[in-house]
Parts: C-alpha cells; sequence; structure tokens
C-alpha cells in the first residue's frame, strides 16, 4: 500500500471516529431530555419488552416474591440476574445503557458492512451507522427503554462475529438471543452456515453452498452447550422453571392480548376458545416455514437471507415493535448493489409513511380519545403489515434479479 493511500485510509477512519462520536452525543442528548412518555406506547415495547414490566419483575424479584407467578413479568431471568446486581434501573442510567448497546449495534452494522465489502474503513461508513442511529422505528423503541433493542444488539453482533468466523462469540450472542426472544430461532440456521461460508456479495454469481457441512454438528453441539448453561443459569436465579412458561411460552400461547404491531393479538381476540389451539400452531409454523427456503434459494449469500429472515421476523412474529420491522429496513443500507433492482421502492416507503401516521392517530383515538374502537388500530397495522411485506417481496425480487442482466434486447444472464 503506498504511503498516500495509507495516509487517506486513515484520515477516512479518523473522521468516521468522529462522525459516529457526534451520533451517539446527538442519541444521548435527545434519550435524556425526551419530552413524551414512551414507555406505555404499545408500538414502541410488547408486554416481552415493556421497560415498565421489567421494573415491576425487578422490584418483585427483590422482595422475595416470584415475578413470574403474576402472569405479568415475560422476560428472561437473565435480565433480572443482570439488572438487580450490578446494571442499574433508575431512568437516566437506562437511557444510558439503552444508548450503549445502539452504539454497540450500530458499530457491528458497519463492521459487517465492512466484512461484506472486504474493506477496513470506507466513506459509506457514517451512512450505515446513522441508518442504524437515526431510523425512528428504531430510535423511538429505545426511547420507549423497549428490550428489544437489546436483542436488535445482540442480533448484529451474532451476524457480525459469524462474518468474521468467530464462532465461539457468534454461538454465544445468538443462545444469549434466543434466551432473550423465543421468536429469533428463526435466525439461527442463516447464522450456522454463515459461520461456514463467507459474507461476501455473490447475488450476481449463484452457486451451491460453498461451505464445509461436515463442521455444522460440532457448531450446533457449541451452541447448545451455551444455550443449555444459560437455561440453568436461570433455574438457578429464578429457583425453579416456572420461568419457561412465562417467558418462552409466551410467544407459542399468546396469553396477553395486549395491542401491538403486529398480526395477532386481534385475530385471537376474536378467535373461539376451541380454535385457539389450532391457530397458534398455524401460525407459528407459518413464522418457520420461511427458514428452509430463504436459506436453500441463498445458499450462496447467506448474509442476504438473515437479511430477509430479519424481514418476516419483524412481520410474523407474536409480539413484535417497531424495532423489529425498523431493523429489517435499516439493513438495507448493506446491500446496495440491490437497489437499481427494487421494483416498488417508492409505493413501499408511501406504504410505511402511510402506516406511521395512520398507527399513532388510531391508537390515540381508541385508548386515549375514546371516539375509536380496536377495529381502528388493527386497520393501521394491516396497513403496517402489508408495507413490511412490500418491502420483504421487493428486496427477494431484487435478489434474485440481480443475477440477470438487462440489456437493450432483452435479458441476458449476467454470469454463470
Amino acid at each position: 500500500m503506498s504511503e498516500k493511500a495509507g495516509s487517506s485510509i486513515s484520515r477516512s477512519t479518523t473522521s468516521t471516529g468522529y462522525v459516529f462520536s457526534a451520533m451517539i452525543a446527538t442519541r444521548l442528548f435527545g434519550a435524556l431530555l425526551q419530552p413524551f412518555d414512551l414507555i406505555h406506547d404499545h408500538q414502541l415495547s410488547s408486554p416481552l419488552t415493556s421497560y415498565r414490566n421489567l421494573q415491576e419483575g425487578i422490584y418483585l424479584f427483590q422482595s422475595g416474591v416470584d415475578p413470574y407467578s403474576g402472569g405479568v413479568f415475560r422476560h428472561s431471568p437473565l435480565y433480572l440476574s443482570l439488572f438487580s446486581t450490578f446494571l442499574p434501573n433508575s431512568r437516566t442510567a437506562a437511557a444510558i445503557l439503552w444508548t450503549l448497546c445502539d452504539a454497540v449495534g450500530a458499530y457491528a452494522l458497519v463492521e459487517i458492512w465492512r466484512a461484506r465489502q472486504g474493506l477496513g474503513s470506507s466513506s459509506r461508513d457514517s451512512l450505515v451507522a446513522g441508518a442504524y442511529l437515526f431510523n425512528p422505528y428504531l430510535f423511538l423503541p429505545s426511547l420507549a427503554l423497549s428490550t428489544s433493542s437489546l436483542e436488535n444488539m445482540l442480533a448484529m453482533l451474532a451476524l457480525l462475529f459469524a462474518c468474521q468466523k468467530k464462532p465461539s462469540q457468534a454461538l454465544l450472542a445468538a443462545s444469549f438471543l434466543l434466551h432473550l426472544s423465543l421468536s429469533s430461532i428463526v435466525l439461527l440456521a442463516p447464522t450456522f452456515l454463515l459461520l461456514l461460508s463467507d459474507p461476501h456479495s455473490h447475488l450476481a454469481s449463484p452457486r451451491t453452498y460453498p461451505g464445509d457441512v461436515k463442521k455444522l454438528p460440532s457448531l450446533v453441539l457449541e451452541f447448545f452447550a451455551y444455550f443449555l448453561s444459560l437455561a440453568v443459569a436461570s433455574c438457578l436465579v429464578t429457583g425453579g422453571v416456572t420461568w419457561v412458561s412465562q417467558t418462552w411460552g409466551a410467544s407459542l400461547t399468546l396469553p396477553d392480548l395486549t395491542p401491538n404491531t403486529g398480526l395477532w393479538w386481534y385475530f385471537f381476540t376474536e378467535m373461539f376458545d376451541h380454535f385457539r389451539p389450532f391457530f397458534l400452531m398455524i401460525f407459528s409454523v407459518h413464522l418457520l416455514m420461511y427458514i428452509a427456503p430463504m436459506c436453500i434459494k441463498f445458499q450462496y449469500d447467506l448474509l442476504y437471507a438473515s437479511f430477509l429472515l430479519f424481514g418476516v421476523l419483524g412481520t410474523f412474529k407474536a409480539y413484535p415493535t417497531l424495532s423489529d420491522p425498523g431493523l429489517f429496513i435499516t439493513m438495507h443500507v448493506l446491500f446496495p448493489e440491490i437497489y437499481p433492482y427494487l421494483r416498488y421502492p417508492i409505493v413501499t416507503a408511501l406504504l410505511h409513511l402511510h402506516a406511521s401516521l395512520l398507527m399513532p392517530l388510531f391508537h390515540d383515538l381508541w385508548l386515549a380519545q375514546g371516539t375509536g374502537n380496536a377495529n381502528f388500530f388493527y386497520a393501521s397495522t394491516l396497513v403496517f403489515a402489508c408495507a413490511n411485506g412490500a418491502a420483504i417481496i421487493d428486496a427477494l425480487w431484487a435478489g434474485l434479479r440481480i443475477a440477470i442482466g438487462e440489456e437493450k434486447e432483452g435479458w441476458a444472464v449476467a454470469q454463470e
């Protein structure tokens, strides 16, 4: 490398560091001085991620009462052990902690971008970090202290370590993520496969899976060792296994029908009890049925398969918040090669804009003003689901279409 090129990279890295620090400071300032109490907003936190429920569980736990006995606290026991020992749970300290988690998530996203491009740094780093830190779908749940922000950080770390070929770190982060959110099981398969392949873009040159699948059983065993260790630790913290049905079980049985941005709550509000088990199975299997097709079709680019599964998770999980589809939208910044092949990006953006205006309006009309009903808010979440579905379909189409080049006379295969 020439001295001039090395000096240019050094200046670029320094500039990126200054911009990143300014972004973090801005986010922290906004978190400490946010004028609205967003903790109670159903769009920003769910029964599984609510900071208010977390505080109640910690109070009961420190008072010697089983926090899972009341059917309200549904967070992982790992949160109890962390926040009742060395992590502070005051509002100010929590705002600082959540901002730091977002900073780590943004840094991980930048490093994933660098790993995909095979670069030490680039001029696009600040844009990638800004897409994570200032996406309203991610920023507002963080202001509401939703624990989904912590889950997003772990998801980004698991992907980063998988891209960097650090199996122990990736599997440990994935096991923590699965303990905090059972729905994240959707992301395990592409994480395992990504560890055995490379994160570089191969969308334009489809091929068979390049990894050594003989190493896969050892990765699965190591993951289960971490996962079982965390399960044992959770049992020791709570003194039993009652937490399993209240945390993991909540994602399967949907015991709390508090409104959220997802598709489950209203459907099961209107459901007859004798049909409930059948449709719970259908909804759960529907979330899992996308894993194999995505991983098989994009076996040559597992990072892109992970990206699409983030979109599926944010649309169809049991208790979503805005941060779930928000992470999928932010991850678009990792794949600039698909931009020319997106078919209806303006329509998708306008659908998201329409839903982002409707949801808070109908939520307020129903629960604050009392001039609406549940149908108002659910109608807006259906528009939101359409927007998320349109984004997934468009990204899927672009990922497939990029392998075909368009010529003036027609279509031709770009690469064999």
